[in-house]
């Protein structure tokens, strides 16, 4: 039986007006995406395990990358601050199987590399 696609939750886009601190609805809607992305995360870490990037676009592991950045902003956005995006894919990838772990890890640098990320660091 196929797996059924990832469905990422609803976009919603906020408008700061005059440089304003979001408002506490939009706390929630931050937190409800969260919460959708922290119930599906472990399974698409999991499931991302020695899937191939290189000849299939919506792979599996760029399927479980694209959400570990969602649930990043999505917590930090309930957290109020980037620190409480990280601590979410923490908790995630430390609930994930280890080797899963590691093989998202490799498609996260493989994407940089290929990014040119290494040649705007100094040293």
């Amino acid at each position: 039986m196929p797996k059924p696609p990832f469905e990422p939750p609803p976009r919603r886009k906020f408008r700061l007006i005059g440089g304003g601190k979001p408002r506490d609805r939009d706390i929630d809607l931050a937190a409800e995406d969260a919460a959708a992305l922290e119930e599906r995360i472990v399974g698409l870490v999991n499931d991302a395990n020695e899937s191939s990037w290189y000849h299939e676009e919506g792979n599996d592991a760029d399927v479980a990358t694209a959400a570990l950045c969602r649930l990043r902003r999505a917590a930090a956005g309930a957290a109020r601050g980037a620190e409480g995006g990280d601590e979410a894919v923490r908790r995630a990838l430390e609930a994930a199987d280890p080797a899963a772990v590691v093989w998202v890890a490799s498609r996260a640098i493989s994407y940089m590399d290929e990014q040119g990320f290494p040649d705007f660091v100094p040293r």
